[in-house]
């Protein structure tokens, strides 16, 4: 058997609706004999009799009553999906992917996800966790389109680097150790503290902060996640070095403190994203949204 026809269909619903083959003519605007060859041929290819035809009004016979029913959804899939490649096809809506490494904030990114709901509600994103350096290779792959990323990253062909945030560092300590105002390399050195995982800049970038200071200590923990990093420090068990503005949510929070570094440790971020012929109207939304939360 066939496919069934839409347009056949829609005649048969706007005779349900509308009790006449005249009537559902002059709405659909189509001749009468039209509408006739619809019904006929739609009742020939589903070999079933759909409608009784009176002398002023059309019936709908149970088949045609259940092709109705189950049609009014088919049709509404239809006008969504028609849309849906409308709207995809000017730029309207779109799926970006962006990837973020492991020193992004947790805190800031359903905020951006909020606003750019608010902004785009036809932008989809698909966010994936992944370090800085595969992130600019999957860039140029193509399997990304959007990465944020620890900065400087060296230059790459067709790639747009865009600085992003510069956070300070902070530590996150439990309060029993009632640590000084300040936390110093060599203080940090001597006690426990946890870091995120050696494949990470953000790792590179602790290491440094203590080998100027002329430490090398190890970590207590690598970790990958912010979270996983502030429950140490919530559980007393080591200090955690992180963002600043990873550790907001955290200030009012038992048992915890939250101290400046000194020297002063600085976290840069960089937005990364390919560089197209033609701007992805979708692609654009999101990078408008993350300019719009940087520092």
């Amino acid at each position: 058997m066939r496919n069934l026809n839409l347009d056949q269909l829609q005649t048969l619903i706007a005779i349900a609706d509308l009790g006449t083959f005249a009537a559902a003519a002059q709405a659909l605007h189509l001749a009468p004999p039209t509408v006739s060859l619809h019904i006929k041929e739609l009742e020939s290819r589903l070999e079933a009799v759909l409608l009784l035809r009176g002398r002023r009004q059309a019936e709908l016979t149970p088949a045609g009553q259940a092709l109705v029913e189950h049609g009014r959804k088919l049709l509404a899939a239809s006008d969504d999906l028609i849309d849906l490649v409308q709207r995809r096809a000017s730029g309207r809506e779109g799926l970006v992917r962006v990837g973020v490494s492991a020193g992004v904030s947790t805190r800031l990114l359903p905020l951006m996800l909020e606003a750019l709901g608010q902004r785009s509600p036809g932008v989809e994103v698909r966010l994936e966790a992944v370090g800085s350096t595969d992130a600019m290779q999957r860039l140029q792959a193509g399997t990304l389109d959007i990465a944020v990323v620890a900065s400087p990253q060296p230059a790459a062909a067709d790639i747009v680097l865009t600085p992003w945030r510069t956070d300070p560092m902070v530590a996150l300590l439990p309060a029993v150790w009632q640590a000084p105002a300040q936390i110093t390399p060599q203080w940090l050195a001597e006690r426990r503290w946890a870091s995120f995982a050696p494949a990470t800049q953000m790792h590179g970038l602790i290491s440094a902060w203590f080998g100027q200071a002329g430490y090398h200590p190890r970590p207590f923990l690598t970790l990958t996640y912010p979270g996983a990093l502030k429950s140490l420090a919530v559980a007393s068990q080591s200090a955690a070095l992180l963002p600043l503005e990873e550790v907001e949510d955290q200030r009012h929070v038992p048992g915890v403190d939250i101290r400046p570094l000194h020297p002063p440790l600085l976290r840069p971020m960089a937005v990364a994203h390919r560089r197209l012929p033609v701007p992805h109207p979708a692609v654009e939304a999101v990078l408008q949204v993350l300019a719009a939360f940087g520092s």
